[in-house]
C-alpha cells in the first residue's frame, strides 16, 4: 500500500499535540492550549487578549476565559490597556516564564531523544523543521497581501 504523506503528518501531529497534553498536565499542571498560549504571550509578544485570539485561531470571548484561568493559578498577569477600552495586556508571571522554559526545555530533550530513536539526526532534523518554518511564514506573508 502507497504511503499517504499527508496523512502521516496529521497523525504525527495529532500524537506529538496529544504526547505534548499529557506531559503538561501530569507534569506541570497545564493543558496543551494553555501553554501554547503562555508560549505565544511570553515568546512571541502575544500582548493583548485580540492578538492572543488571533494566533490560536479562536475567539476573543475563549481567549477571556482562558487567561481568566491562567491569571487565576498565577501564570499570566492581565491587566487592562493604558490605552483604555475594554482591552486587556498580557505577560508572563514569573511562575508562568519558569514554566514556560521548563517545559520548553523538557519537550526539547524529549524530542531530541525520540529523534534520534529514529535513526534521523537531530541536528538534520532542526535543520530541515526551521527551512520548513521560514518558508511557511513567507508563504503566510505573501497570503496576506
Amino acid at each position: 500500500m502507497e504511503r499517504n504523506l499527508s496523512l502521516d503528518l496529521h497523525v504525527l501531529t495529532a500524537r506529538l499535540d496529544r504526547a505534548a497534553d499529557r506531559i503538561l498536565r501530569a507534569e506541570y499542571g497545564v493543558s496543551y492550549s494553555r501553554f501554547l498560549a503562555l508560549t505565544l504571550v511570553g515568546e512571541l509578544g502575544a500582548s493583548t487578549q485580540r492578538v492572543l485570539a488571533d494566533y490560536l485561531g479562536v475567539t476573543e470571548p475563549s481567549v477571556s476565559r482562558m487567561t481568566a484561568v491562567l491569571a487565576a493559578d498565577g501564570f499570566l498577569d492581565v491587566r487592562p490597556d493604558p490605552a483604555g477600552g475594554r482591552r486587556r495586556r498580557l505577560s508572563l508571571t514569573d511562575k508562568g516564564e519558569r514554566l514556560v522554559a521548563s517545559a520548553r526545555q523538557g519537550f526539547e530533550e524529549r524530542l531530541a531523544l525520540l529523534v534520534e530513536h529514529s535513526g534521523v539526526p537531530y541536528d538534520e532534523y532542526a535543520g530541515h523543521t526551521a527551512r520548513l518554518l521560514e518558508t511557511f511564514t513567507q508563504w503566510e506573508k505573501e497570503a496576506a497581501k
